[in-house]
């Protein structure tokens, strides 16, 4: 199972831009499709972007579309979230997870981080 460590997280203004990064060790990241997961306080953990294995897919929440992109790079065992125009209504604490493709992943990923803040204040 493979071990996910998130980091890049801060305290921003709004309309600034953050890029986080997972690093993923313990297994074969190139046969996992990536993605991001969020949790603001007094919220349920909600999803916000995915990747397929190979990086030809990707998949976003609507509050996030045309603000944020995942990408990934295997060679490195590293996927990314670069947020752009970010509101205070992202502000929570992001998660990176694994699952077999992105379908799985939306709803029962194989592993988890252990999350990095984001805090975007007005």
């Amino acid at each position: 199972q493979v071990q996910l460590v998130e980091s890049g997280g801060g305290w921003l203004q709004a309309g600034d831009s953050l890029r986080l990064s997972c690093a993923a060790s313990g297994g074969t990241f190139s046969s996992y499709a990536m993605g991001w997961f969020r949790q603001a306080p007094g919220s349920e953990r909600e999803f916000v972007a995915a990747i397929s294995v190979r990086g030809w897919s990707t998949n976003y929440a609507d509050a996030v579309k045309g603000r944020f992109a995942i990408s990934r790079d295997n060679a490195k065992s590293t996927v990314y979230l670069q947020m752009n125009s970010l509101k205070p209504e992202d502000t929570a604490v992001y998660y990176c997870a694994a699952g077999v493709n992105i379908q799985v992943l939306r709803t029962a990923p194989t592993s988890w981080g252990q999350g990095t803040q984001v805090t975007v204040s007005s």
